[in-house]
């Protein structure tokens, strides 16, 4: 049977050739662009599509027998599923009359909405993606914030140096403020003590000039 003869054979079924042609054309394509992503469709009671890498080896030509390096390469795969492998060995027999069932897939599975395998693979991959990039944002911002807070404490260690020196600098400054002051002090009270020594001079000076004028009243 080939995908003609496929096509007439569901035609009745879907009402229609063209309607027939549509589903199986999307089917293979859904089936070919997943296995080629690297994701496995699977169909219960069916079988299973998947890529498998095969590494390079070495094979012989039939016709001539020589050996030859194969290319590392990637090939599609089909693994029949139980339902079907027990129909075709004959272990199950297949119905006179209507469609064959090989498993009635699970409740909820052909609902829509409904995720499939290749979507909750492709929801993982982007969930595992979200993450590393929230851990590699997380990281930066914590290496930011360390550098401000080093940042910060360099800052408050040169302020309280500073701030120190000017202390130290203050301090040598009031000692010499006060010997100046306490020179001053020494030089003034001297030239006090001769002021008050002058003093008693004139006293004298005035009463002997008192005493000359009293003899010459009295002569």
């Amino acid at each position: 049977m080939n995908k003609a003869q496929l096509v007439e054979a569901i035609a009745d079924k879907l009402g229609g050739r063209q309607q027939a042609a549509d589903a199986v054309d999307a089917v293979l394509d859904a089936i070919v662009r997943a296995t080629v992503a690297g994701d496995r469709v699977s169909v219960t009671g069916f079988g299973s599509f998947e890529k498998v890498d095969r590494p390079a080896r070495y094979a012989r030509n039939p016709q001539t027998g020589e050996r030859v390096r194969v290319k590392k390469t990637s090939v599609p795969r089909f693994r029949a599923g139980q339902g079907f492998k027990d129909l075709v060995s004959g272990t199950k027999k297949l119905p006179k009359g209507g469609e064959v069932s090989v498993k009635k897939a699970p409740k909820g599975s052909l609902m829509a909405g409904a995720p499939t395998r290749t979507t909750a693979k492709a929801a993982a991959k982007k969930a595992a993606a979200k993450k590393a990039t929230a851990k590699k944002t997380t990281a930066k911002k914590t290496t930011a914030a360390a550098k401000k807070t080093t940042a910060k404490k360099t800052t408050a260690k040169k302020t309280t140096a500073a701030a120190k020196k000017t202390t130290a600098g203050a301090k040598k400054a009031a000692p010499a403020k006060t010997t100046a002051k306490k020179a001053a002090a020494k030089k003034t009270a001297p030239a006090k003590k001769a002021t008050a020594k002058k003093a008693p001079a004139k006293k004298a000076t005035a009463r002997k000039t008192t005493a000359k004028k009293t003899t010459a009243r009295k002569k």
